[in-house]
């Protein structure tokens, strides 16, 4: 299955322990992360600026993540696709990758629910759909 993984997914990841360090876990055993350019910067902005991860870390954590997933360039989508602008590049991410399905804690994501055929899930959805 392909995997896009949101930015806040991945931050929680890597910043907290429960289900959202399980995703990835999860997802690099048995699944194919797809990330895009705009998801890794806005990782990194993340982690150097909210949590204060020292540089080299936030670097390492970007390139373990570029080294195991895949990296497209987002397509374009309509203005329109979603209440948030900032959101426009992961669904794109999404659909480039023809991803099977987008796993976010953002609620403006969430509520689609799906687009263009990849379903747009929480940690907890997802986790409970690989069951």
């Amino acid at each position: 299955m392909k995997v896009v993984l949101d930015t806040n997914v991945l931050v929680a990841a890597f910043a907290t322990r429960g289900l959202c360090e399980a995703v990835p876990e999860v997802c690099l055993a048995g699944h194919d992360i797809v990330l895009s350019e705009p998801i890794l910067k806005e990782l990194r902005r993340h982690l150097r600026g909210k949590l204060k991860v020292p540089r080299p870390q936030a670097q390492a954590v970007v390139a373990f993540l570029r080294e195991h997933a895949a990296v497209v360039a987002p397509a374009k989508v309509p203005a329109d696709a979603c209440r948030d602008r900032t959101d426009l590049a992961v669904l794109g991410t999404a659909l480039a990758a023809e991803a099977d399905c987008l796993v976010t804690g953002n609620r403006d994501l969430l509520d689609l629910r799906e687009f263009r055929g990849t379903a747009i899930l929480s940690p907890r959805a997802f986790h409970d759909r690989l069951r």
